[in-house]
């Protein structure tokens, strides 16, 4: 039960910070496309290939609101490393041997 407890718990704050924390994040380029610009040869970089994705620059497409976008973009990340992670403990779990379950007194 504790730990039931301790992952909704975990699970509300990351929704949280996901979706509230992104409204204030900066709207500043990051670290490598900073330098990038500074250096000069931001110009020359090809257009990513995701760049037409849903997710594509943190942002989600169908959504005028640049923070709200963002926003939703980050609760829909935390959700599916939630699904792909929860999947793969539960594959890895499954997988062990058959007599784990057992005691060996």
């Amino acid at each position: 039960m504790r730990s039931r407890r301790f992952f909704v718990i975990g699970l509300l704050a990351a929704l949280l910070i996901a979706g509230v924390g992104s409204y204030y994040a900066s709207s500043h380029p990051d670290g490598l496309e900073f330098v990038a610009g500074e250096t000069g040869f931001l110009d020359s970089a090809d257009e990513p290939k995701t760049g037409d994705s849903p997710f594509a620059d943190y942002q989600t497409s169908g959504v005028e609101d640049e923070r709200l976008s963002g926003g939703l973009a980050g609760v829909v990340g935390v959700a599916l490393v939630l699904v792909l992670a929860g999947g793969l403990a539960y594959a890895v779990r499954r997988r062990g041997s058959p007599d784990s379950s057992e005691s060996t007194d």
